[in-house]
């Protein structure tokens, strides 16, 4: 069954338990229209409950996801992830044209592959670069800042394993083989 590409990432903002509306729009950099429409059709579908609590201002309404939400929500992930392996697979074998067709048909799914950490952004720019392209070519305005860079808070896939909360800046020392803490092996 053909899904709304968005449909996803409103699936895991609210499994990151983002609950109201407002947030679910901001986070997801999704018209807020465009969300209400998706919310209402994942509730159709039962991937979504909506909860009324009492709040100290009155009844207040959070969106949680249902079992069968969870299991599409991981389905998807697993389908997204498919297509940046077989992204890289076509990089690696250096034909710039199937790689350009593959996208061009994935167009609508690569927001998706950002916002859930499935793409690696540093490869994808390696793969734009490959191709002569600029990564705005395939990323929608509303992610970058305009000239190309992501600027979601998303997990990009490079772990730094690293602990910021201790004051320090977490990028070593500068030192030999020092990579300031970027993961340059992919």
């Amino acid at each position: 069954m053909e899904q709304e590409p968005n449909d996803v990432m409103i699936l895991s903002a609210i499994s990151q338990g983002v609950k109201k509306f407002d947030k679910i729009s901001k986070k997801t950099k999704i018209d807020s229209q465009e969300v209400q429409n998706l919310l209402e059709r994942l509730e159709d579908k039962g991937f979504i409950i909506v909860i009324e609590k009492k709040g100290l201002f009155g009844l207040k309404k959070e969106i949680v996801l249902t079992d069968k939400g969870r299991k599409e929500l991981e389905e998807r992930k697993f389908e997204l992830q498919q297509n940046w392996n077989q992204m890289i697979e076509i990089w690696k074998g250096g034909d710039k044209q199937k790689l350009q067709q593959h996208m061009d048909e994935n167009r609508s799914i690569i927001p998706s592959m950002m916002f859930l950490g499935i793409m690696d952004m540093m490869m994808f720019s390696t793969m734009m670069g490959f191709m002569g392209m600029t990564m705005t070519s395939f990323i929608p305005d509303q992610y970058t800042d305009g000239g190309g860079h992501d600027m979601g808070n998303q997990d990009m896939g490079h772990d730094t394993g690293q602990d910021f909360s201790s004051g320090g800046s977490g990028f070593g020392d500068g030192g030999p083989g020092d990579m300031g803490g970027f993961d340059v092996n992919f």
